[in-house]
């Protein structure tokens, strides 16, 4: 795949989804689409109909992951580790309201 094949389908926009690679002209990043195919298994057809994408872009969004797969893996691990942090300082309002009724402190 040539890199003019992957700047129709990929683009990289410092203020739209934190900058991450991306479907052109979506927020749908490279790393959602790995993520569905690499972790969860599914197919490029089953992305393309999930995101309304057609399959070209599937393929670019794969191909450009396996292209810089140690870059975005980390991304991932540290988007994670974000993700992780914030919920052990942010209490669950939901749980919070279950321990209520339940009587809890």
């Amino acid at each position: 795949m040539s890199s003019k094949t992957l700047d129709e389908h990929i683009e990289l926009t410092p203020g739209t989804a934190g900058g991450k690679p991306r479907i052109r002209d979506r927020r749908i990043t490279v790393q959602d689409i790995a993520i569905r195919h690499e972790r969860l298994g599914k197919s490029a057809d089953e992305i393309s109909v999930e995101y309304s994408v057609t399959l070209a872009d599937v393929y670019a969004a794969l191909a450009y992951y396996f292209d810089h797969r140690q870059e975005i893996d980390e991304r991932m691990t540290e988007d994670r580790a974000f993700a992780e942090a914030l919920r052990a300082r942010t209490p669950s309002l939901r749980n919070q309201k279950l321990r209520e009724l339940h009587g809890e402190a």
